[in-house]
This record gives structure tokens, C-alpha cells and sequence, in this order.
């Protein structure tokens, strides 16, 4: 037990000093670092590091004046390229996006009236659709002003569905599901569609039947006496 003691107590001296002697070399790793700190805010050739340094012989040597000119100069220029290229885009967006030549030549239909004698329909395709024209008679023009329009489903006088009463006008598409009506057929001497047994009249108004609606009228004009165009 004896020499366990003084191994203990030796150790521990050791110890000791070795800590004794580290003591300086932390010191002056301490003033080392003091000194490094202190070189760094020390002035270099007799001048502060922190000067802001001197930009001067960068500086155009044109006038204020001069400078603002050439710059809102160069904005302008800038802005106008802008807006060319701008309009020129939207342009070619606008060019690509309209309809081709084989489309707006669908979009109007010319008829020639004096091929479709007093009393008879033709049948003309506009836009994908089948369209009806009669040159109806006088007593179909009576027949059909005589209506009491209280009586119709979708109330509309012959007055408001022709332009010229002689010449009806209307798309062939039966307005319940889509079927084309047969002309001169019906129980009211007009057109009747065999789909669904829906009856119209001469001015093309539904009379019977499960159609909802009078047969649509499109857009169409008379430019001269004897040319119907449609659309």
C-alpha cells in the first residue's frame, strides 16, 4: 500500500508540472493572436485600411446633362425594340390562330334565286349543315300568316322569321335531337321529321311533335333581287 502511495503522489506532481510549464506557451499564443488582430487595423503606407478607394479617373468627363441624354436615349431605343418585337409577336399569334382561306370561303354561301322555281325547296350545305330554301308561294305566305301564334310552342309570326316572304330561309336540322326533316311532309303541308315525329309548319315552326323549338333561321342577306347569301 506504501509504494501505491508514492506512485500516486509522483504521478501528481508530474502532472502538476507539466501544466505549469503549458501555462507560457498558451500565453503566448494568446499575445500571438493580439498581435495579429492589432496588424490588421494597423494603417498600410501611412493610410487607413478602411479609405474607400478613389474612382474618380473612371468617371465619364462628359457633363451630367450629356450622361442623362444618353441615357434616356438608350431607354427609348430599348423600349421602342420592345414594343416591335412585341407587336410583331402578337401579330403572328393573330395570323396563326385565324381561320385559313378554305374556312372563310365555308363561311358564305351564294345562291342563285332563279334556279328554284315558285313552290319547291333546295337543300344547301353551309358550314357542315344542311340549309332549306322555299320559294314559297302566295297561299303558303296567307297559310302562314293566318297561324294564331297563341297556339305555338315557341311563339314567332312569319314576319320575324323572313326577310323577303316569298323566300324562306332556315337551318335543316330538327331542333329535338338533331335529325334532318323531310320537306313537303307533315300534317301542316311543312316538314316533318322522321326520327321522332316532330311537325312543321310552312314558316317552319314546330306544331306537333317533341321538338322544343321553330327550326333555326341563319344569317343570310339579299344583295340584288336575285342572289341569296347565307352567312
Amino acid at each position: 500500500m506504501a509504494a501505491l502511495r508514492s506512485l500516486s503522489t509522483a504521478a501528481s506532481r508530474s502532472l502538476l508540472r507539466s501544466s505549469t510549464s503549458a501555462t507560457p506557451l498558451v500565453r503566448a499564443t494568446a499575445v500571438a493572436c493580439a498581435d495579429q488582430r492589432r496588424q490588421i487595423t494597423t494603417p498600410v503606407y501611412g493610410k487607413p485600411t478602411t479609405a474607400i478607394p478613389d474612382f474618380s479617373k473612371y468617371k465619364s468627363k462628359k457633363s451630367e446633362t450629356s450622361n442623362k441624354v444618353f441615357g434616356y436615349f438608350m431607354v427609348g431605343t430599348l423600349g421602342a425594340l420592345s414594343a416591335t418585337s412585341a407587336k410583331a409577336t402578337v401579330q403572328d399569334f393573330l395570323v396563326n390562330m385565324s381561320a385559313s382561306a378554305d374556312v372563310l370561303a365555308m363561311a358564305k354561301v351564294e345562291v342563285a334565286l332563279s334556279s328554284i322555281p315558285e313552290g319547291k325547296n333546295v337543300v344547301i350545305k353551309w358550314r357542315g349543315k344542311p340549309v332549306f330554301v322555299r320559294h314559297r308561294t302566295a297561299d303558303e305566305i296567307e297559310e302562314a300568316n293566318n297561324v294564331n301564334i297563341s297556339t305555338l310552342r315557341d311563339q314567332e309570326t312569319d314576319d320575324q322569321r323572313v326577310k323577303n316572304p316569298e323566300w324562306l330561309v332556315m337551318i335543316g336540322v330538327c331542333t329535338h335531337l338533331g335529325c334532318v326533316p323531310i320537306g313537303e311532309a307533315g300534317d301542316y303541308g311543312g316538314w316533318f321529321c322522321p326520327c321522332h315525329g316532330s311537325h312543321y309548319d310552312i314558316s317552319g315552326r314546330i306544331r306537333k311533335g317533341p321538338a322544343p323549338l321553330n327550326l333555326e333561321i341563319p344569317a343570310y342577306d339579299f344583295p340584288d333581287d336575285d342572289t341569296l347569301v347565307i352567312g
